[in-house]
């Protein structure tokens, strides 16, 4: 037998399922919209968080969506051969220098963040669009803002035509946070030396912060892919990403035995455990170990021992007899564990588990009507 003439239906690559669901996207989008009160484009860098540039993009398309941002120029290659020819795409990432080729060809849109970038940009054609980035106190990349303010109305920038002018929130997910307020102020003063050229500063978090962060164009990421914009507040947005494994194992402990490598955890008295085939080698961190939960019939289940590269253990005593077997599915994200709930679990965020999950699983993507979306 060859692996051709092996039937499909039993040539499973993984034993977990990540599953991704397209509809509630798009409604997240949609939610998004209404909450900003202005053209809301979307955040696809990281492979679109993880869920996949090829079908998340053209399902934000259909959603309505029409400017989207990646980090680095592969995943604008990435995302422009999943869309329409007219959909806006920006690079966030600055702009490599020798790159502005590959950039017009591909018909992208660099976000540029220093007088060396513009210039590079402007020498490359004059009136490409791009977008400028001011820092507003991030110092990571971005124009200072007296940086921006002697440029504006100068030679360099008309060459350029800026067709975005943006900056990024530091703690937007702090409601009150003075930095916002002074961003906010910085920005506005920015925006007022930028006449005519649409502004962007609000992210997920930014979009529920009120008028002074809200401008032009909001530009979500983390609360597109079911992650909580308002923490400490009841989650808007809708679930996208579920991750199930599938019990491989199930054994019966004693008190004093130990699980997992270096024996970091030890049974207090008798205990049933259950081995999952999922690991760090998937994007479940290690950190993870001796604090993570999964969810078997619907009972909170804790990870036992170092969280290894391909297998996870829990402790699965308190979960009914009848609902244990081999091959029962245990929910890892989903249910009442949420991105949020599974990150502060690992010691860590929502977003760091979200795009770190791994290529392995065997993935599917449900489309309006709940089914698996072809492709």
């Amino acid at each position: 037998m060859t692996a051709s003439s092996i039937p499909a239906s039993s040539l499973r690559g993984h034993g977990a399922r990540l599953t991704i669901d397209l509809a509630a996207l798009g409604e997240n989008w949609r939610r998004l919209v209404d909450a900003a009160g202005s053209e809301t484009a979307a955040v696809v860098k990281a492979d679109a968080y993880g869920c996949g540039i090829p079908r998340v993009a053209p399902a934000l398309w259909a959603a309505g969506c029409r400017t989207f941002f990646v980090a680095h120029l592969s995943e604008a290659a990435a995302a422009r051969a999943a869309l329409p020819p007219e959909a806006v795409i920006y690079v966030l990432n600055g702009f490599p220098p020798g790159s502005a080729g590959a950039y017009r060809a591909l018909d992208v849109r660099p976000v540029l963040g220093s007088r060396e970038e513009i210039a590079e940009w402007a020498q490359a054609g004059e009136g490409a669009p791009a977008a400028l980035h001011v820092d507003t106190g991030m110092n990571r990349l971005g124009l200072g803002p007296d940086e921006a303010l002697a440029l504006a109305g100068g030679p360099l920038l008309s060459r350029v035509a800026p067709a975005l002018l943006m900056s990024h929130l530091v703690s937007a997910e702090v409601p009150g946070d003075p930095i916002t307020a002074r961003q906010a102020g910085s920005f506005a003063r920015l925006r007022a030396a930028f006449p005519g050229v649409p502004a962007s500063l609000a992210n997920s978090s930014g979009v529920f912060l009120g008028e002074s962060v809200r401008h032009d164009l909001a530009r979500p990421g983390y609360a597109l892919y079911g992650g909580n914009p308002t923490p400490g507040r009841p989650n808007p947005m809708r679930p996208v990403v579920r991750l199930e494994a599938e019990i491989a194992q199930i054994r019966e402990v004693g008190p004093g035995e130990t699980a997992g490598y270096n024996a970091r955890w030890t049974a207090p008295g008798p205990r049933r455990l259950a081995t999952l085939s999922l690991g760090y080698a998937d994007g479940f961190p290690r950190a993870a170990s001796n604090r993570g939960e999964a969810l078997v019939g619907g009972v909170r289940c804790p990870f036992v021992g170092v969280v290894s590269m391909d297998l996870v253990i829990l402790d699965v005593t308190e979960v009914p007899v009848e609902a244990l077997r081999r091959g029962a599915p245990a929910v890892l994200i989903g249910d009442a564990l949420d991105l949020d709930t599974v990150g502060r679990n690992a010691g860590t965020i929502g977003y760091e588990i979200l795009t770190g999950l791994g290529s392995r699983y065997d993935r599917r993507h449900l489309d309006e009507a709940g089914h698996r979306a072809p492709g």
